[in-house]
């Protein structure tokens, strides 16, 4: 670990009320207009639009919350993605795009890389802020990462700092900001002297300490491996548990198949409708302000019953050899091994790394507006059917 992620920040516990206490903000009728609003009760910033979760958060939201104009932070070149997924989402939801403000900026520049007048209006009028943005990839270049997850979300909080009007900031981390912790992982820890696994787990690290450090009334949000939709099997991307699936689909049935470790070892999936669902009913709701959600499964599989369940789906029988992880790491080292499995090595260390999340404030909280985490074994084989539509189309994504 580098020595900018060596110093340690000690974290202070976030009490929440009971629930009982806690009402949910009211909300406004929707207004009508002809074209864009341009007053609302609700004026938000949202960075990571129009990656796949952000894209499909911010309809939630405006039905959560009707009474909301958004501005989402675009880079110049992907402002035409941008529109075109405006369009789209208009078309599914009538009256959308009016809720919707495209800004050119970048969360990697200085004051978010804002014209002048357009960075004076916002901060006149943001009342909240949503940063998803952020480059999620096992295999990226620390200075990136560096760049983008940490030097990104310092500005977005920074320009926050300059608007009086702010009354709460949803930030969207990681569960892995635990990197090497073993143990209990709770949504109160944050700091436990650990180390990190890769950059991705640094710099989400760093820009949780940062958001922790800045004093804004917030909600962070920590997804485990984000999956695909439990009732649809839709997903942007095959990484994380989809590689030990790609590699199953390549291998002859029966025949044997690579356990790493003890096999042991809990990995927490999550569906990404239980994480949109999740971050769209606490960010709308006024008792989440200053709690830190775990939102992982409080019944997380062991790496085998995934592996198990996984073949299953795809209809075949593997004999489970147990390897080290340094030695299936020397195995994966070679290129031409990942290419061919379509794995990186570096997704070795999530087979067999013994970390529990705890999911206490979670599993309260999003009680009282009937969400849970689905159970694995009742999605998986949506999942893999989704995944054997789609596995030519792999692919890597940049953002969330």
């Amino acid at each position: 670990m580098s020595d900018t992620a060596s110093a340690p920040k000690t974290r202070k516990p976030r009490k929440a009320a009971a629930p009982g206490t806690r009402t949910a903000p009211k909300r406004s009728p929707r207004k009508q207009a002809a074209g864009p609003v341009t007053e609302a009760e609700h004026t938000v910033l949202f960075t990571g639009f129009p990656g796949f979760i952000g894209a499909r958060l911010i309809p939630r939201l405006l039905e959560l919350r009707p009474d909301t104009l958004f501005h989402c932070l675009v880079q110049e070149k992907f402002v035409e993605m941008a529109k075109t997924s405006i369009a789209d989402l208009d078309a599914q939801h009538p009256g959308l795009a009016r809720r919707m403000n495209l800004v050119v900026g970048d969360i990697t520049a200085p004051g978010l890389g804002l014209a002048e007048q357009a960075a004076k209006v916002l901060k006149k009028s943001l009342t909240g802020c949503y940063h998803l943005a952020a480059v999620y990839d096992l295999t990226i270049a620390r200075e990136i990462a560096m760049r983008i997850n940490v030097e990104g979300t310092r500005n977005v909080l920074e320009f926050l700092s300059e608007c009086p009007k702010l009354t709460r900031f949803d930030y969207v981390s990681t569960a892995y900001v635990s990197g090497t912790a073993v143990g209990l992982y709770r949504e109160t820890d944050l700091d436990v002297g650990q180390r990190f696994k890769n950059y991705y787990e640094e710099t989400k690290f760093l820009a949780e300490v940062a958001v922790v450090d800045s004093g804004l009334p917030t909600t962070i949000y920590r997804p485990g491996i984000v999956v695909g939709d439990s009732k649809t099997g839709v997903t942007a991307k095959f990484d994380g548990p989809y590689y030990a699936l790609n590699a199953m689909k390549l291998l002859p049935s029966p025949g044997v198949f690579m356990k790493v470790g003890s096999g042991k070892a809990l990995v927490s999936l999550v569906p990404v409708d239980f994480v949109l669902e999740g971050i769209a009913r606490l960010s709308t709701w006024e008792g989440a302000v200053g709690v830190t959600y775990n939102l992982t499964d409080p019944h997380a599989l062991s790496a085998y019953e995934i592996e198990e369940l996984f073949a299953k789906s795809l209809g075949k029988a593997f004999v489970y050899l147990p390897v080290p992880i340094v030695l299936a790491k020397l195995a994966f080292a070679p290129k031409p091994v990942q290419k061919y499995m379509g794995m990186p090595g570096q997704s070795l260390d999530y087979f067999d790394h013994p970390c529990r999340y705890d999911a206490t404030n979670a599993t309260r909280d999003l009680a009282q507006f009937g969400v849970s985490c689905p159970r694995f074994d009742e999605y998986v084989q949506t999942l893999v059917n989704f995944y054997l539509k789609k596995s030519g189309e792999i692919t890597r994504g940049a953002m969330i």
